[in-house]
């Protein structure tokens, strides 16, 4: 089904239940074009409102400043190039979102990536990952369950963090920045930079030209005038540096042995999704190999029922299929393993690239 309507250029869309996966892309013109299977969306228009579901994937091709209205998504959601603003009360997959406006979050069941907000962000509650780079905007995590990793933030940041965060940031003068992690954090500064630094962790180390190092767990460090306030705390080690080299590492999840950081935690919580995506494609072999066995048991049925069965010019049924000649060795698992662990690849690539040596489509 494609179907184009005439909502304006600023309308409010209002996405009730989506059950598959969601993509809304903003366009030129005053036209809505949905996309999906015909039986399964419902759409309904007023003057008032605009209201659309599906109960499986659904896209959508929106005007650029249309405000969106998603209430509940069971799939991943892609949102681009949408400049109104985002409401969005739950999704059940990853949330991407890029160039668009002011966004609010009520809940998110798994990772959220965020590229280019013109206004501010507000998540109430997100249980994986958070990655977030370009906000013209105020910033607010209430709580992130998983990692942070923030970047050219142009506001106000206040986040709470169950694992690791990493900030790079250029504090301006009369914001403040707040960050609580429950294992690390890494703030990445400008060399020349005035700002006032709260910090406290288990260990906190500033990596500054001149500058001390104690076992403190509680410091205050003034930088130029001071005019930012910056407040870390951590549960595991704080650490500020001004290298860049620190800064490239961190934007790629790298290996922090260099800065002697401990991230184990990180390390857990990709090996727990290593683990999870090879779960999924082991129970899919065996689900496939159970579907085969009972082909199988109902032909054989068929040529030994009551029936009497033309052997001879009946169509031969397909053989079902063969199991994977060659399983992954541990070799190549660790592989895809350490690029999962390196940020080379994602969780889902991950997934593929083991279904593919595990002779899965």
């Amino acid at each position: 089904m494609s179907k184009s309507v005439l909502v304006g250029d600023q309308p409010t869309i209002q996405i009730e239940i989506v059950a598959g996966d969601l993509s809304v892309v903003g366009w030129d013109g005053s036209d809505l074009l949905l996309k999906g299977n015909d039986d399964e969306i419902r759409f309904t228009q007023t003057r008032e409102s605009i209201s659309v579901s599906s109960s499986g994937d659904l896209s959508l091709r929106v005007p650029r400043n249309a405000a969106i209205e998603l209430t509940a998504a069971n799939g991943d959601v892609s949102i681009r190039g949408v400049s109104g603003r985002c409401e969005i009360k739950e999704t059940a997959g990853d949330l991407a979102m890029r160039d668009v406006g002011a966004a609010v979050i009520n809940k998110l069941h798994g990772d959220f990536s965020l590229r280019g907000a013109q206004g501010d962000l507000y998540v109430k509650n997100a249980l994986g990952d958070v990655s977030i780079r370009g906000v013209n905007g105020n910033i607010r995590l209430d709580s992130v369950a998983d990692d942070l990793a923030l970047r050219d933030a142009h506001g106000g940041i206040k986040a709470n963090v169950g694992e690791d965060a990493i900030i790079y940031l250029e504090p301006q003068a009369g914001f403040e920045y707040s960050v609580d992690a429950g294992d690390d954090i890494l703030l990445v500064l400008p060399k020349k930079v005035d700002a006032a630094l709260d910090l406290r962790g288990d260990r906190i180390f500033v990596d500054w030209q001149d500058m001390e190092n104690n076992d403190a767990t509680e410091r205050i460090v003034i930088l130029g005038d001071g005019a930012a306030k910056i407040h870390l705390s951590a549960g595991g080690e704080t650490r500020v540096s001004n290298r860049s080299e620190a800064g490239d590492s961190a934007d790629e999840w790298g290996n922090f042995a260099g800065l002697n950081f401990d991230w184990s935690g990180f390390g857990e919580h990709i090996s727990r999704q290593v683990k999870q995506a090879t779960t999924r494609v082991v129970k899919r072999a065996e689900e496939a190999a159970s579907r085969a066995e009972r082909h199988a048991a109902r032909h054989a049925q068929r040529s030994t029922g009551r029936w009497s069965w033309d052997v001879k010019s009946a169509v031969k049924p397909p053989a079902p299929p063969e199991p994977p000649s060659q399983m992954a060795t541990e070799e190549e698992r660790l592989s895809i393993l350490k690029m999962l662990a390196d940020k080379k690849i994602t969780a889902q690539q991950a997934e593929e690239l083991l279904n593919a040596l595990d002779g899965g489509e």
